[in-house]
Order: structure tokens, then C-alpha cells, then sequence
């Protein structure tokens, strides 16, 4: 059966992925003052990061519409599958929930399934690559709903910024009841619980945030060897690379990826930020 997956700007799926044509990446609205820009394939993360330094007040985000996902949709392929932000974090999983009833409304059935990854970032392409793995082992759309519902659930998302003002002025610091000042150079060290940004812990210092990290990988991720690993970092590509090396020498993954931080990722994460997810 052919099929396609939709994934919203958060979701950073490797080059060597997107050149299948199995994926639209639909773009998130970035807004830095007067600087307003689409989170695509032409965003300069350089500029932006600079950009947002310069602003002193916090930067946005907007959605894209429900009538951009029901055009996604509207394509020859039987399966269509779309992947978005957590739904805690962002209204693109309401839109694409919409945009499927609009679809459905004016085109009739089709088999669609929209996917809140309760994650971001490389959490949603773990997802979307999955789907994608599913679809070319030959498994029914029914099956691929149930396997990838559980396979969600089961994963991993974790992060370590160095600066978390973005989020917590945007609202998306609820589950966290209490933060260290920055200045202290205590890092806490993030993850998510279905979709809700909590704190497991804090270090002093990024490097032994990053040790706390591989730590939890290491003893709450099981079967290591049938998963892939993926880091994503916003201009941190040495502690992208430590923390994959700190992980590796604690157990092993059939793949390990490292990327950069698109767009909205980069606004969240701010300069520095790592995020992984297994």
C-alpha cells in the first residue's frame, strides 16, 4: 500500500530520511519581534540564535492551520500518518486532528492517523521513522496504528538547556514546580511524562547533566540494542557528541544520530540545549 507521513517543523528527520519522499514537513510560523519567518528548509539557525539574543523579550511560535494539514492530506497515497508536537506543548496535534475532519468532510474516507508524539524535536522523528519502517515491512495500517501507539509510549525523551526562560515564559514549565537560578550553574536535567515537561533532576554543571542523562538512559531504556539512539542539539555539537560518547560506553544502540536543532527546537532549546530520544 503507498502512504506518506506528515510531520510538523519540530520534527527533525535526517537528510538521508527526507530524501526517501515519504515525508512533508509542514513549518511552524517563528516570530522575534518584527522577525517573522517560516521554520523550513530555508531557516538559518545562526541568525536566528542571534536574533534572539538581541530581542529582550521572549520569542514565539505559531501553529499551522488545520486547512494546511487537510491539504497535506489530500494526496494519492491510501495511508496518510501525521506526527506533531506534544499536544501539551503546542497546537499543531489539535490542527492536524482538525484538518483530518476537514478532510474527511469534504473528500470522504481515507485511513488517517494522527500521532501527538507527546515529545519534539528528535522524539517526533523516532516516530515518524518508525512509521516509515512499519509501512515498508509490509504490517496493515491497523497494525501500524496499535504498534506505534505503544511504541510512543514507550520511548524517551530527554534535554538539559542552559537557558529554560523561553519555555517558562511561554507557559510550558507546569509540571516543573521549582527552578535553581541559572547563575548557580545548576543545570536540572528535563524529561517528558505523556507529553508534560517534568525535572528528574539537576547537576552542577553541563557535563555532569549530561553523565545524569546517560545515566538514565542506560538503566530505564531496555532492550538498548534493537532501538536507535538520537541526539539533536542547537549549536552544541561537542556535548552532542560527549553525551552520545557517554552513552555508548554504558550500552550500545543498533544506530546512533546526531542533528541539529530546526527552528522550533532551536527557540525552546535555546543556544547550548541538547535533546535525545530512545
Amino acid at each position: 500500500m503507498s502512504y506518506k507521513i506528515v510531520v510538523d517543523s519540530c520534527c527533525e528527520i535526517p537528510a538521508s530520511y527526507m530524501e526517501s519522499g515519504r515525508f512533508e514537513r509542514i513549518p511552524l510560523g517563528l516570530e522575534v519581534g518584527d522577525y517573522q519567518i517560516l521554520d523550513d528548509d530555508k531557516f538559518d539557525q545562526a541568525e536566528f540564535l542571534r536574533k534572539v539574543a538581541q530581542y529582550p523579550k521572549c520569542p514565539k511560535s505559531s501553529c499551522p492551520s488545520p486547512e494546511r494539514y487537510m491539504e497535506a492530506y489530500n494526496a494519492e497515497e491510501e495511508h496518510i500518518y501525521a506526527v506533531t508536537l506534544s499536544s501539551h506543548l503546542s497546537g499543531s496535534h489539535n490542527s492536524a486532528v482538525l484538518g483530518k475532519s476537514l478532510y474527511l468532510e469534504k473528500y470522504g474516507k481515507k485511513q488517517i492517523h494522527v500521532v501527538d508524539s507527546e515529545s519534539a524535536s528528535c522524539g517526533e522523528a523516532q516516530i515518524a521513522i518508525k512509521l516509515m519502517e512499519l509501512e515498508e515491512s509490509g504490517h496493515t495500517f491497523e497494525q501500524i496504528v496499535k504498534i506505534i501507539e505503544s511504541f510512543r509510549d514507550e520511548m524517551r525523551t530527554f534535554f538539559i538547556l542552559d537557558n529554560l526562560e523561553t519555555l517558562r515564559k511561554n507557559g510550558r514549565l507546569t509540571g516543573v514546580k521549582a527552578l535553581v537560578a541559572s547563575t548557580l550553574n545548576i543545570k536540572p536535567v528535563m524529561s517528558a511524562e505523556k507529553g508534560v515537561i517534568v525535572q528528574r533532576g539537576q547537576t552542577i554543571g553541563m557535563k555532569k547533566g549530561l553523565s545524569k542523562i546517560a545515566e538514565y538512559v542506560a538503566t530505564e531504556i531496555k532492550d538498548q540494542g534493537k532501538k536507535r539512539l538520537m541526539i539533536s542539539h542547537c549549536n552544541a555539537p561537542q556535548r552532542a557528541e560527549t553525551l552520545k560518547n557517554m552513552i555508548m560506553e554504558k550500552t550500545e544502540f543498533f544506530e546512533a544520530i546526531i542533528q541539529e536543532t530546526a527552528g522550533i527546537s532551536s527557540m525552546y532549546a535555546n543556544d547550548g540545549g541538547v535533546i535525545i530520544a530512545v
